[in-house]
């Protein structure tokens, strides 16, 4: 994996946690305009309308890098969607990468042959 590569996944890994969150925010500044006097949604749906945007931007420069199938580039996706789903996508993007890394080592190492 080379370096533009890796650091395509760091920064999708990195903004799906934030998007993730901002999401869960929206949903409960939504839930509480309607119950109560509190209205956040206009400033957390701009902050998570940027976030969203950065997830799909760098969403798209990973799978134009990593050259994904069609399935698991859909399931990043999907899981930008989804209210937690950015924990998830973090989560195995982390281990993503921390596979490429013993790969590389072990390449490097001559332990493997690939």
């Amino acid at each position: 994996m080379d370096i533009k590569t890796a650091s395509a996944l760091r920064r999708l890994r990195l903004v799906s946690a934030p998007e993730a969150i901002s999401f869960l925010l929206l949903l409960v500044c939504s839930v509480l305009k309607r119950t109560t006097d509190f209205n956040a949604v206009p400033v957390m749906g701009m902050i998570h309308g940027v976030l969203f945007i950065l997830y799909v931007l760098f969403w798209a420069d990973a799978w134009n890098r990593t050259k994904w199938d069609l399935k698991t580039s859909a399931l990043y996706f999907i899981l930008s969607v989804l209210p937690a789903g950015g924990f998830f996508a973090e989560r195995k993007l982390r281990r993503e990468a921390e596979n490429a890394v013993i790969a590389a080592r072990a390449r490097k190492e001559g332990t493997v042959s690939a």
